[in-house]
């Protein structure tokens, strides 16, 4: 094993895993992005979920569906309002808003700390496009939005929720919503899930004294105006008033991250996790450093934690995880938390899974099922550079799946 590639030989067959680059998030997401082989690999969480990882496109149901041209009946909407849990407090955190048009998601915008949230609904949506919906329907939605503003009769098609990892949100209907309508909508309330123990908001901030969160605030008021410096004295501020002050350590971790100070950042997001356990950021991040370092182990524990803490809204997890015990030569663990990757990857925002589940398949023999998953990984990412490759990585499993079905029994 070298220390940039790990090359494995499974009866002949070459197979060849790249590294995979890390990225940071941007604040209010967890979600773990990088690449494995070339080709990117977007997360699927909100927050801690996706940011863009969501497909714009409100289609107008009165005009051609190819057509680009702006209708003139199309306006900008203001939206506003507010988010609560169901038991009457604050999310304490920034909660996703989204809006969901003829089944597609698209994020509006974030709560802010007193879990308000407003924003123009309609307005050019080229930031938030979904680069893994490339058709010729899903250009020309986002031709459509981008020249501004929606229709009244798409709007009978869309409503307004939260997201949040771990809880179900109510919804807010638009089909009934006029243009000059007052802009408040009211509350979203979200509802805890059951058998789920982790949450990406920490049930400590509820109890920061009031100068520790003001502290917090304002640094993340900082962090708006890319004011590093001011933001991490803030926040720093914040846990010496309150050392359990759980999401303060995890944006100092995040900034000591940001600045490559990779020690400090793993300093802050453990002490985020001593002062609250369920709290499942500073454990993304924590994989995340550890993967950078080659720490397999560790990756593999991190992830299992955040597996653990919350089974069902972090595929992430299941990815990095199989990918550490691939590294590992631990097969029978990779193979699971690679399927279950699979699984949770309902709209197929990380393909790169279908080209570890092959490797893995691989490894154990099952030539057949790695053939299916490395064509299944090349139809999603025709265009990966590291393609070349991957086909003859393909034709080399395929020649050993035709070799065991023509050997005699």
């Amino acid at each position: 094993m070298c220390s940039i590639r790990v090359l494995m030989v499974v009866t002949g067959v070459a197979i060849t895993i790249a590294p995979i680059t890390a990225q940071i998030t941007r604040p209010g997401s967890t979600s773990a992005g990088g690449s494995l082989g070339g080709g990117s690999i977007g997360g699927t969480n909100s927050p801690s979920g996706t940011i863009g990882g969501t497909t714009g496109g409100i289609p107008n149901s009165t005009s051609n569906p190819n057509s680009t041209i702006p209708d003139a009946n199309r306006r900008p909407i203001f939206l506003s309002g507010k988010v609560m849990l169901n038991d009457g407090t604050l999310p304490g955190e920034r909660v996703a808003i989204e809006s969901v048009c003829n089944n597609r998601r698209h994020i509006e915008g974030y709560t802010d700390s007193k879990g308000r949230f407003s924003f123009q609904f309609g307005q050019e949506r080229g930031l938030f496009d979904d680069a893994s919906d490339d058709s010729p329907a899903s250009r020309a939605a986002a031709g459509r939005i981008n020249s501004g503003g929606v229709t009244q009769n798409a709007l009978m098609s869309c409503e307004i929720h939260a997201a949040l990892p771990g809880f179900r949100s109510d919804s807010i209907s638009l089909a009934t919503h006029q243009y000059l309508d007052n802009p408040e909508l009211g509350t979203i309330v979200l509802h805890r899930l059951a058998n789920v123990e982790g949450l990406t908001i920490s049930a400590t901030s509820a109890l920061a004294p009031k100068d520790a969160r003001k502290d917090y605030e304002k640094g993340l008021e900082a962090l708006k105006k890319n004011k590093d410096d001011e933001a991490q004295k803030d926040f720093e501020k914040a846990v010496q008033l309150y050392p359990k002050y759980a999401t303060a350590w995890f944006e100092l971790g995040k900034l000591h991250e940001k600045a490559n100070q990779l020690d400090e950042a793993r300093k802050a997001y453990m002490q985020a996790g001593e002062a609250d356990a369920k709290y499942i950021n500073p454990y993304e991040r924590l994989y995340m450093l550890a993967y950078k370092d080659s720490k397999w182990q560790e990756v593999v524990e991190e992830s299992d934690h955040v597996i653990r803490l919350n089974p069902y809204d972090f595929p992430n997890a299941y990815f990095f995880n199989a990918v550490a015990n691939l590294r590992l030569n631990h097969l029978e663990p990779a193979e699971k938390s690679a399927r279950e990757a699979v699984k949770l990857d309902t709209k197929g925002e990380n393909p790169k899974v279908n080209y570890v589940l092959g490797v893995i398949l691989a490894n154990k023999q099952d030539f057949a099922g790695a053939a299916e998953y490395l064509r299944t990984y090349l139809k999603a990412v025709p265009n990966d550079p590291d393609n070349v490759k991957i086909r003859q990585q393909l034709a080399d499993v395929e020649q050993q799946s035709a070799q065991a079905k023509s050997a005699p029994n």
